[in-house]
């Protein structure tokens, strides 16, 4: 998993300093903030969320939502 800040320039996304292979899979997050950036501490909790949920770690949004009805 990558976390990388880029720009949007003559409708491409640009990323400085972070190789992407072709044909690999990306997830593009926009912000209404201008720019959009993470501390290394945000950086690092999304990772290991990240890593949580690769393992199963984590809660069905609709067993969550079931308990949250009771």
């Amino acid at each position: 998993m990558k976390i990388a800040t880029g720009t949007v320039s003559q409708g491409r996304i640009v990323v400085e300093g972070q190789a992407f292979a072709d044909g690999e899979i990306v997830t593009v997050l926009s912000s209404d903030r201008d720019p959009f950036r993470v501390s290394a501490d945000e950086k690092r909790m999304l990772l290991e969320s990240i890593a949580q949920a690769s393992r199963g770690e984590f809660v069905d949004a609709d067993d969550l939502l079931d308990e949250l009805e009771k």
